[in-house]
């Protein structure tokens, strides 16, 4: 579903990069960043390549090659990753590509100055850098009870975390347009929110949802409570505003397309399959983008409890009342002149 968003969004920027000074050229510079080890990397690569392929169709010439940079933190798959692409080498009609892995952390500088002609990242810049400061002057929890922005949540939790996505967000453009070309094409997808309250329901369901199924096993005895108290998730969901202000304060990016999208929580319903079904596959799914970060903090005991049981509970009952839908952002940034 999110590729039927983001694929479009793709070809465009790659079509774009035809009518760029830089054009015709032998070599074509590509990374994707955050790219795990999951199926948006295939998909990417393999609408780039068709659509340098169309387009050179189009014009009568001879397409670049590519050079794709696969990049992830250093404890990433790499060879899981590597072998899952092996179908990419079927009918390239004449055009070859290359592949290699950058381990490292889009928070810093992974490139060389001007090499790159198109960025991409999926689901991967909301997460930050590191957890904001979010305890009192006396060393106190400040959002006690909960793992995120809530609802009951200090007014001084939501500016934390909104200070600390600035900071970080301005920090990666700002280490992307030294990477980039002028005239290269960044293509960014994030979760987000459609209106202004960072606590609001869309933003924050699953992380509320998290902290009540750690607040069940605190009462069990099974989690300390001082452990929930202190673990605040390194991730903040913006809005198309304040994604769009950064840009343009940071101001070596112009903004070519922007928009939001929503999918519904646990998967597209059907008849076939119950509330509580999705529950156990969007908990399963919420384990792989999250555990990572509960089990540093709570320790690896606890986690197929967690989020097998507790956590998928929680979803399925919820999802028993209706439907949920996460909400995304897609962009595409042009390298300014």
């Amino acid at each position: 579903m999110i590729a039927l968003f983001t694929k479009p969004v793709i070809a465009s920027a790659v079509n774009s990069l035809f009518q760029e000074p830089f054009f015709p050229c032998k070599l074509l510079n590509v990374a994707d960043l955050g790219c795990s080890s999951g199926p948006s990397t295939f998909t990417f690569m393999s609408t780039v390549i068709e659509s340098v392929k169309s387009n050179c169709r189009g014009l009568g010439s001879t397409p670049p090659e590519i050079q794709f940079y696969l990049n992830d933190l250093p404890g990433n798959d790499f060879n899981t990753l590597f072998k899952s692409l092996s179908d990419l080498h079927r009918n390239l009609d004449g055009l070859s590509f290359f592949v290699m892995g950058a381990p490292g952390s889009f928070h810093e500088r992974i490139f060389p100055q001007n090499c790159l002609h198109l960025v991409h990242s999926s689901y991967s810049v909301h997460w930050l850098s590191q957890v904001p400061r979010l305890t009192t002057e006396e060393g106190l929890p400040m959002n006690k009870g909960k793992i995120y922005i809530s609802k009951t949540s200090p007014p001084e939790v939501k500016e934390a975390y909104l200070a600390k996505f600035e900071v970080d967000f301005t920090n990666f453009l700002r280490c992307r347009s030294e990477e980039m070309v002028t005239g290269a094409r960044l293509v960014l997808v994030l979760h987000g929110r459609r209106n202004a309250d960072p606590a609001s329901k869309e933003s924050c369901y699953i992380w509320e949802l998290l902290a009540e199924a750690i607040s069940s096993m605190v009462s069990e005895g099974l989690v300390e409570e001082e452990k929930l108290d202190t673990l605040n998730v390194p991730y903040y969901t913006a809005s198309q505003e304040e994604v769009q202000h950064i840009v343009q304060q940071e101001a070596s990016f112009t903004v070519e397309h922007v928009e939001t999208f929503a999918l519904d929580v646990g998967g597209i319903s059907s008849e076939k399959e119950d509330p509580w079904t999705r529950g156990r596959k969007q908990a399963k799914h919420t384990r792989s983008f999250t555990g990572s970060v509960v089990q540093h903090h709570l320790g690896e005991e606890v986690m197929d409890k967690l989020y097998g049981e507790k956590l998928a509970h929680l979803i399925g009952k919820d999802l028993s009342k209706g439907e949920r839908q996460g909400i995304s952002i897609v962009l595409m940034l042009r390298k300014r002149d």
